[in-house]
């Protein structure tokens, strides 16, 4: 069988692989392609016998477990929209992404139990929770599943349907829906196989959040080919080093930070890591020094992907080749990489529109079948980000080499990533000017040896708060590592003549001496 839709994958490996393991997680346990199979089609039949239809949305809650995958091709078996939600947010963003949504199922982790029960009240659109395990006034996942039969009700997935949609931030404060039909997916997802080398010995690590593209995407990349995922449910580095040893694990995609992480542990480097094939890291920019260290205790193949929700991932990747610190070509360790033979790619005047010439700093415009369908709901946003002749406007500033290689410089948007999570410096600074002791605030990106870059407040004062205070004010409000981690104090903000804020002079003290000005 062609694979062309989500539901294809299951259903293909459901019966040409049905005793390979689909997933392993915790202490051994593992559930094979034919099992994936059986229970995703009882949640199929659930989800109809709820009412949920073609291109209706359903929610999950939870972090990284057999249960996603269950529900994410139960969805896909009908047609619906796999909408998973970021699990770090504070209970009211999630209450806003299930009803801007319009999920009519959400399932939820036990874990997440008390943000369920601050936001049950809030719900607009859902008709149906469950929660894995169960909880009083809630029926329990495995029973709801298992009521049901195991029958296929096969219904067609077309090329342009809706079949994942993830969450991004929005510079406006609120989250925007990414659409992401089967042609995006499809055009993207079997590339891995043939870039990483993929094969039906292969053992796939998906560690990173599902909720994002680097996470749910990557697993996908691995099903396609038909192997098995290592689900890991919670960012632990020890852990991980010795995972990838005992499960044999030959491919994985990781952000910079846990790499490093990874890199202290102790005796780390006296594991034996032969069976590992190839590492794709991105999400946010690494150090150079990170990156030579992984290369040199790896010992495999790495490979940089460059790209966003809206692209569906990876638009530019450094290959293998471009990854030796030691090599005539190192200086290559701090581009992105080149644009994928399917994705057109220029750097752009923003003011303009025009083409910015070989070392000239623009913003990354890129076109091709990877460009999302477009933002939920949100026809405005959309047309702003997308031209009509089907370029989208990154928001990332950028310039080409003679080569062809593309070099990340700056953010033409203000956003910070911290840790590989995007942060818009709009919603923090709407939080925080709910504070009565705030008078105006900036949120700028600053240097972090750990994260990259982290929040900082830069706040003009009208009453009596402590850095603690108004850090603590954000963490009652948003997710955790959205809220600033420094603050400072300042008579006032530097504007222009029209009144926006010079944050490039705010942050510049914090760069100096850096190559870029991001982290």
């Amino acid at each position: 069988m062609a694979i062309r839709a989500t539901a294809d994958i299951i259903r293909t490996w459901g019966a040409e692989r049905p005793d390979v393991d689909a997933l392993r997680w915790g202490d051994g346990r593992s559930m094979t392609y034919a099992e994936l199979h059986e229970r995703s089609s009882r949640v199929a039949q659930g989800l109809l016998a709820e009412g949920v239809g073609a291109e209706d949305r359903v929610a999950i809650l939870d972090k990284n477990g057999p249960e996603y995958f269950e529900w994410f091709f139960g969805a896909a078996k009908i047609n619906a929209v796999p909408t998973p939600v970021n699990w770090r947010l504070a209970p009211r963003e999630v209450a806003y992404i299930v009803n801007d949504a319009q999920a009519r199922l959400l399932l939820v982790g036990q874990e997440f139990l008390p943000v369920l029960q601050a936001i049950a009240g809030d719900l607009a659109e859902t008709t149906r929770v469950l929660v894995i395990g169960g909880a009083d006034g809630y029926e329990s996942w495995d029973a709801w599943r298992d009521r049901h039969e195991a029958v296929d009700p096969m219904v067609p997935q077309a090329d342009g349907d809706v079949a994942f949609q993830l969450y991004s931030s929005g510079t406006t404060g609120l989250p925007k829906g990414v659409q992401l039909t089967n042609s995006n997916l499809f055009s993207g997802l079997p590339m891995y196989e043939e870039i990483m080398g993929m094969d039906a010995d292969s053992v796939n690590l998906v560690a990173m959040p599902l909720f994002h593209i680097g996470g749910g995407g990557w697993a996908l990349a691995g099903m396609v080919s038909g192997i098995p995922g290592v689900l890991v449910r919670d960012i632990d580095p020890v852990k991980l080093v010795e995972l990838i040893e005992r499960e044999g694990i030959t491919h994985a995609f990781l952000v910079p930070a846990v790499l490093q992480f990874m890199l202290m542990v102790p005796g780390m480097k006296e594991r034996d890591y032969s069976q590992l094939k190839c590492f794709l890291y991105g999400a946010s920019p690494i150090s150079t020094q990170v990156l030579a260290e992984s290369v040199r205790t790896f010992g495999c193949t790495f490979m940089q992907a460059y790209g966003l929700t809206e692209t569906t991932g990876t638009v530019v990747l450094l290959p293998g080749d471009d990854h030796d610190p030691d090599g005539p070509n190192a200086h290559r360790l701090r581009a992105a990489g080149k644009p994928l033979e399917l994705i057109d790619l220029r750097i752009v005047d923003p003011a303009t529109a025009q083409d910015m010439a070989v070392g000239e700093v623009g913003e990354i415009w890129v076109r091709g079948p990877l460009v999302m369908k477009g933002y939920w709901n949100l026809p405005d946003e959309t047309a702003k980000s997308i031209s009509a002749d089907g370029w989208f406007r990154t928001g990332d500033a950028g310039y080409l080499d003679a080569d062809g290689y593309v070099y990340i410089h700056d953010r033409v948007k203000d956003m910070i990533v911290s840790g590989g999570e995007n942060i818009y410096p709009a919603e923090v600074e709407n939080v925080l000017m709910g504070h009565p002791a705030v008078a105006d605030v900036a949120v700028i990106g600053v240097p972090s040896e750990r994260w990259g870059e982290t929040p900082k407040a830069v706040v003009v004062r009208k009453g009596e708060v402590t850095d603690e205070e108004l850090i603590a004010y954000c963490r009652e409000r948003l997710a955790k590592y959205k809220c600033p981690t420094s603050v400072d104090w300042v008579e006032a903000l530097p504007r222009n003549p029209s009144g926006k804020i010079l944050k490039k002079d705010l942050r510049a003290p914090y760069w100096e001496g850096r190559e870029r000005f991001v982290g």
